[in-house]
Protein backbone atom coordinates (compact mmCIF):
# COMPACT_ATOMS: atom_id res chain seq x y z
CA UNK A 1 0.00 0.00 0.00
CA UNK A 2 1.07 3.76 -0.36
CA UNK A 3 0.63 6.46 1.76
CA UNK A 4 -0.93 9.52 0.70
CA UNK A 5 -1.54 12.64 3.28
CA UNK A 6 -4.70 14.55 3.16
CA UNK A 7 -5.39 18.62 3.36
CA UNK A 8 -5.99 17.91 7.16
CA UNK A 9 -2.61 16.21 7.53
CA UNK A 10 -4.10 12.77 8.45
CA UNK A 11 -1.80 9.81 6.61
CA UNK A 12 -4.03 7.46 4.82
CA UNK A 13 -3.04 3.97 3.48
CA UNK A 14 -4.59 3.57 -0.76
CA UNK A 15 -5.22 -0.42 -1.58
CA UNK A 16 -3.57 -0.14 -5.12
CA UNK A 17 -5.10 -3.95 -4.89
CA UNK A 18 -8.68 -2.75 -4.26
CA UNK A 19 -10.18 -0.19 -6.20
CA UNK A 20 -12.89 0.49 -9.19
CA UNK A 21 -12.35 1.54 -12.75
CA UNK A 22 -13.10 5.46 -13.11
CA UNK A 23 -13.95 7.47 -16.59
CA UNK A 24 -9.98 8.47 -16.41
CA UNK A 25 -8.48 6.37 -13.99
CA UNK A 26 -8.75 4.21 -11.23
CA UNK A 27 -10.66 4.87 -7.43
CA UNK A 28 -8.77 2.93 -4.81
CA UNK A 29 -9.72 2.19 -1.65
CA UNK A 30 -8.19 4.22 1.71
CA UNK A 31 -7.88 3.40 4.81
CA UNK A 32 -7.14 4.69 8.39
CA UNK A 33 -4.42 2.21 9.04
CA UNK A 34 -1.95 -0.11 7.42
CA UNK A 35 -4.60 -3.26 8.65
CA UNK A 36 -7.12 -2.22 6.59
CA UNK A 37 -9.84 -2.41 9.57
CA UNK A 38 -11.01 1.46 8.81
CA UNK A 39 -11.82 2.23 5.83
CA UNK A 40 -11.42 6.43 5.34
CA UNK A 41 -12.57 6.67 1.27
CA UNK A 42 -11.57 6.52 -1.88
CA UNK A 43 -8.61 7.51 -3.48
CA UNK A 44 -8.66 9.07 -7.20
CA UNK A 45 -5.56 8.45 -8.93
CA UNK A 46 -5.99 10.84 -11.88
CA UNK A 47 -5.10 13.85 -9.19
CA UNK A 48 -4.75 11.71 -6.64
CA UNK A 49 -6.74 13.17 -3.86
CA UNK A 50 -9.09 11.94 -1.58
CA UNK A 51 -11.46 14.85 -2.29
CA UNK A 52 -14.52 12.87 -3.68
CA UNK A 53 -18.39 12.46 -3.29
CA UNK A 54 -20.39 9.18 -3.57
CA UNK A 55 -24.11 8.88 -3.83
CA UNK A 56 -26.85 6.60 -2.80
CA UNK A 57 -26.27 4.52 -5.99
CA UNK A 58 -22.69 3.75 -5.46
CA UNK A 59 -21.47 6.74 -7.95
CA UNK A 60 -17.89 8.27 -7.24
CA UNK A 61 -16.84 11.58 -8.12
CA UNK A 62 -13.62 13.32 -7.80
CA UNK A 63 -14.42 16.91 -6.49
CA UNK A 64 -10.79 18.13 -8.50
CA UNK A 65 -10.95 16.63 -11.76
CA UNK A 66 -14.27 15.16 -12.82
CA UNK A 67 -13.02 11.42 -12.54
CA UNK A 68 -16.42 9.27 -12.18
CA UNK A 69 -16.93 5.91 -11.79
CA UNK A 70 -20.55 4.40 -12.97
CA UNK A 71 -23.04 3.84 -10.21
CA UNK A 72 -23.04 0.03 -8.90
CA UNK A 73 -26.86 0.23 -8.63
CA UNK A 74 -29.15 1.20 -11.01
CA UNK A 75 -32.89 2.45 -10.71
CA UNK A 76 -34.98 2.49 -13.61
CA UNK A 77 -37.11 5.44 -12.57
CA UNK A 78 -33.92 6.92 -13.19
CA UNK A 79 -34.00 6.92 -16.91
Amino acid sequence: MKTHTTPEGETVYVATDEGDRGSKAPFYVAYVTPDRERRYGWFCAECETVDNAMDAMGRIQCNRCDNLRKPTEWDAAHE
